[in-house]
């Protein structure tokens, strides 16, 4: 009776025991619970913020890819400007050579000739038309050679204002592409931060399944204890036997997720007037005037002149004697000079890697003008040689 008596306190403190740990368990289970919730909260905004600074970053690249498409539109706007620049200087240098030798003829011939003209005059009003006209010969000159001046500088300050836009549009990229990358570095760190958000809520969901597994065991161990207890009260007789419990172990699993030059080749050409010289003897012919295969191999290109490949520093020679017209730069081109030969022709000569003539300077036909060099748009060092016959470039063998 004594051991039966005892068999009931232990499953009756049991019982207590596992009473009181139930409540506290089921706390515990609300606190796991709500910690899920408030990580995946952070997770959902998370994701929304990392969406925004997607579309944010798809919106900056395609902006920059119009901003791209605006700079190359403008170079070349830039390009076109610099080739009408080059006529408008040639135009200017021919008009000054043109009223150089009217001045020249009248120093060396004095006005003979047209005191002549106008002493040959029938009336007086043929008298004032003729000597009209010879104040009006020299008068034209004067207002031509201004028009060209005008037409020259009216050019170059065009130029000078794509330049700047451009300038403006290139820094514009710089800011655009600054951007982009504060933006990708925002959304990188969004994305672990997306990651971990993962990571913890997998673990938070492990808890909590093993906090739910362990009041759903310590539940039955109190249902058995019970029930053992209650076949104690009802048992009777000299024997008694004591109340046995089982404890099934449960496993419990976890998951977690994460959030994630072309080569030497010589040709052999047909011989043009002869008027124009070798400009670069050292070199061979790379490529000649006309289509072709753009460098790189990507696409075809109409080629406005005949290359000379060199080594950088070769000597270059003017073609034929003439002015210089211009010595400039150009992100195509290069350092380049143009030389008018009159009547119409000039040779161009591009790529340079130092130039020894200035504008305005006669040069000879032979004389070292420049050197080979790689500037500009150039897959190697070579001389990009241009002739042009009043302002269209034409092939360099019909001259040479």
């Amino acid at each position: 009776m004594m051991q039966k008596k005892r068999v009931l306190s232990v499953i009756l403190a049991l019982t207590l025991s596992i009473g009181c740990a139930i409540p506290a368990q089921a706390s515990s289970i609300s606190e796991t619970q709500k910690k899920g919730e408030e990580l995946q909260s952070q997770k959902d905004s998370a994701e929304a913020e990392k969406a925004a600074l997607t579309k944010q970053l798809n919106d900056l690249i395609d902006e920059m890819d119009k901003t791209t498409e605006d700079i190359n539109t403008k170079q070349e706007e830039i390009d076109a400007k610099e080739t009408e620049l080059i006529q408008a200087q040639i135009d200017e240098n021919n008009q000054y050579e043109s009223m150089k030798k009217r001045i020249k003829y009248m120093y060396e011939n004095g006005n003979t000739q047209f005191i002549e003209v106008l002493l040959e005059s029938k009336s007086i009003g043929e008298f004032l038309n003729n000597a009209e006209y010879i104040a009006q010969i020299s008068d034209y000159d004067r207002q031509m050679l201004k028009e060209f001046q005008q037409t020259v500088q009216d050019v170059d300050d065009q130029k000078t204002a794509l330049e700047t836009e451009k300038a403006e549009l290139e820094t514009l990229q710089t800011q655009l592409q600054d951007k982009q990358n504060e933006v990708s570095t925002l959304i990188s760190e969004k994305a672990d931060l997306i990651g971990d958000l993962e990571t913890a809520i997998g673990e938070n969901a492990a808890k909590l399944q093993a906090l739910q597994e362990e009041a759903a065991r310590q539940a039955r161990v109190q249902q058995e204890a019970a029930a053992a207890a209650n076949r104690g009260n009802g048992s009777s007789g000299g024997s008694s036997s004591g109340g046995s419990s089982s404890n099934s172990g449960s496993s419990s699993s976890s998951s977690s997720s994460s959030g994630a030059s072309s080569s030497p080749g010589a040709s052999i050409t047909p011989s043009g007037s002869g008027r124009l010289s070798n400009p670069c003897p050292s070199a061979y012919i790379s490529s000649e005037f006309g289509g072709r295969t753009s460098p790189g191999g990507i696409g075809s290109t109409n080629h406005k002149g005949r290359d000379y490949a060199a080594g950088t520093g070769s000597a270059i020679y003017a073609s034929a004697s003439g002015t210089v017209t211009t010595v400039s730069y150009n992100v195509a081109r290069g350092n380049y000079v143009v030389i008018n030969h009159g009547n119409g022709l000039s040779t161009l000569y591009q790529h340079c890697s130092a130039i020894y003539v200035s504008a305005g300077q006669s040069v000879s036909a032979g004389q070292n003008i420049a050197a080979v060099g790689t500037t500009g748009y150039s897959t190697g060092p070579h001389l990009h040689f241009e002739v042009w016959v009043n302002g269209t470039p034409v092939d360099p063998r019909l001259y040479l």
